[in-house]
This record gives C-alpha cells, structure tokens and sequence, in this order.
C-alpha cells in the first residue's frame, strides 16, 4: 500500500475518534468521497492498526445507532423554519 494512503487512512481514524464524526463529515473535512473514507477506515486501517480499527468502527456504529434521531431533529428543524417563514 502506498505511504499517503496509510497516513490517509490513519489521519482519517484520528479525526473520526476525536471529533466522534460520520462519514459523510469526515469526507467533506478531507476532500474525498464517502466511499474512499468507508475503505480506508474499514478495509485499509484493519491492516494497519487493527486496534485503532475497532476504536473507528465503535465511533460509526455509534453514529450508525443515532442516525434516526439526527434525521427527525433535521426534519423537525425543516418544519419549523417554513412555519416561521409562512407566519
């Protein structure tokens, strides 16, 4: 595997567990797509650190349990603001 891509995959570990972020959030701070974050800290990281593996993938299982309740508070918040607006 490529140098930059093992710092990527490693840096990529670091912000998830520190910042407890999603995908999607790790992605836009990296520039990258959602797919080459999902691999790296799934596939690519296993082979590098395996313990700092599972620390990732307790952070997106996580994020994985609570993504209902990020999406009502999102709609919720849709709602209320064309409330406001239409008022």
């Amino acid at each position: 595997m490529k140098g930059y891509i093992e710092e990527r995959a490693l840096s990529l570990a670091a912000y998830i567990i520190e910042n407890k972020a999603t995908v999607r959030a790790a992605a836009k701070q990296f520039g990258i797509s959602k797919s080459t974050v999902h691999k790296d800290v799934t596939e690519r990281l296993m082979k590098i650190n395996p313990v700092l593996a599972e620390d990732v993938k307790k952070v997106l299982e996580e994020n994985k349990a609570e993504r209902h309740i990020r999406g009502g508070q999102a709609t919720k918040a849709k709602y209320e603001s064309s409330t406001i607006k239409a008022g």
